[in-house]
Order: structure tokens, then sequence, then C-alpha cells
């Protein structure tokens, strides 16, 4: 097989492969719509903290080491993110609805974006 050849198969061979790159990447980000918890409480702040509004319940839990979580049905998906302006919006929005844009992996998701679910 000439060089030629070889070096346009080659080429072709990386084109492809970014190509699909890229599509598995875009196909993986999904928007998830659930209230804002924490990792502490999951679906439970007024259970376990009567007396206290939920709201207030998971920015303490935060304060003091939990993470963000989204409570979608009976799933808790931790919130992964260090993103400044993310973490503001997921304290403006605790224990409210909102969608979470972002990477899943089991039960955590990596967060791209968050807005309130209106």
């Amino acid at each position: 097989m000439s060089r030629l050849r070889m070096l346009q198969i080659w080429i072709a061979t990386i084109v492809l492969s970014a190509g699909l790159t890229v599509l598995t990447l875009a196909a993986s980000t999904q928007t998830f719509t659930g209230k804002v918890s924490d990792t502490k409480c999951g679906a439970n702040c007024a259970k376990l903290h009567a007396g206290i509004p939920p709201a207030d319940c998971v920015r303490a839990c935060v304060k003091h080491g939990a993470k963000y979580a989204l409570v979608v049905g009976d799933k808790v998906y931790t919130l992964d993110t260090s993103d400044q302006a993310a973490l503001d919006k997921l304290n403006k929005l605790a224990w409210e609805e909102a969608k979470v844009t972002g990477t899943a992996n089991g039960d955590t998701i990596s967060v791209k974006s968050v807005t309130a679910a209106k």
C-alpha cells in the first residue's frame, strides 16, 4: 500500500473517531427535573428534621458537608459541581423543583447547568 493511501486511511480514522467521541458526549448529556435536596436527607428532609423548613434543612446539611442532590421520583442523584454559579442556583432552589442538565453516571450527575422548573 502506498504511503499516500496509508496517510488517507489514518486521517479518515482520526476524523471518524473524533466525530464518534463528540456524538457520544453530546448524547450522554440529559436534563433531569426534580426537587433540590441534599445527600444526607434525600427525599426525607421534612420527616427527618420536623419543625425546620425543608429548604433551611437542605442548606444546613450542605453547609455541614453534604452535597446537593436531586430527587427524581424515587431516585436520589448526587449533584457534582464546583461551579459557584450552579451552587448558588442550587442554594436558591433548595427544596424547589429544578431542571438540572448534565451527565449521569450511576447515581451522580455531573452538573452543566441548573434552572428553575417552571
